[in-house]
């Protein structure tokens, strides 16, 4: 099964060291830092900053963004996920997923949340598992959408055996099977949906035979309700699982809205 571009041993490779695991607290304090940020942070130079993150991004716990001429570096927890669901979960306790010390909560104020996945499939495939409903439920706690999918369009997401909204918005791009960038507004309870709009960006990118998947959750207030963002690596996870085995995640909050 195709993980990342090194696979699950770069992960616990690059986990184990202690000067990378102060790379990704310094993101997860405060994400989207560049180069230079980093390097003030750390007693070593700009050199040896730059080869652990070298390590961090080839194990995919990194991504990087260009915005202008700077370079930002965010922390990527879905390999984490990834490790949590295959080794963790059949032994610790629901939550008990915290790894190589880094935390779970997503307390840091920022604007900006990016998450990369790598999964063994094509365009086509990817592009239908996010805008099929029916394929939808199977790896989103069991919530469909709506939508015609035209640029433009409104879209809703509902669980249909709980009876509940989940969100809503508007479909600003769509690109088939490259690029949807859509509205978000959460309506799952009062204090997701007093945060108001923020914007999510699905991107495809093919390489060989698999495809890159780069979802940005951006425009959020600073100090945003983690809630918003936080589901993110368990959706991705299960997206995965999903297209490359054909089975569904059962661990932890897989089945959130299914009692409701």
């Amino acid at each position: 099964m195709v993980t990342y571009c090194g696979g699950m041993d770069e992960v616990f490779r690059a986990l184990a060291d202690p000067t990378r695991r102060s790379l990704l607290d310094e993101l997860f304090g405060q994400d989207g830092q560049t180069l230079s940020a980093l390097e003030e942070r750390l007693p070593m130079t700009r050199f040896g900053v730059m080869k652990h993150l070298r390590v961090l991004e080839e194990a995919g716990l990194v991504v990087t963004k260009k915005r202008g001429r700077e370079k930002l570096h965010f922390l990527n927890p879905v390999p984490i996920r990834l490790v949590h669901d295959r080794w963790v979960s059949k032994y610790a306790e629901p939550w008990a997923a915290t790894l190589s010390g880094l935390k779970r909560s997503l307390e840091e104020e920022t604007m900006e949340k990016v998450f990369e996945i790598y999964i063994k499939t094509t365009p086509e495939q990817l592009w239908e598992a996010i805008t099929d409903s029916e394929m939808r439920q199977k790896y989103t706690f069991g919530v469909g959408v709506d939508s015609d999918w035209s640029p433009g369009s409104p879209y809703r997401a509902v669980h249909p055996g709980a009876g509940i909204a989940i969100s809503e918005g508007e479909n600003l791009e769509v690109d088939p099977p490259r690029r949807l960038v859509q509205s978000f507004n959460a309506l799952w309870g009062d204090d997701v949906k007093s945060e108001g709009t923020s914007r999510v960006t699905w991107e495809i990118e093919q390489v060989e035979d698999s495809c890159r998947l780069t979802v940005t959750h951006d425009q959020l207030r600073e100090g945003a309700n983690e809630q918003l963002f936080g589901g993110w690596p368990m959706i991705l996870s299960g997206l995965k699982t999903l297209l490359e085995s054909g089975e569904l995640l059962t661990t932890p909050g897989s089945l959130r809205y299914a009692s409701g």
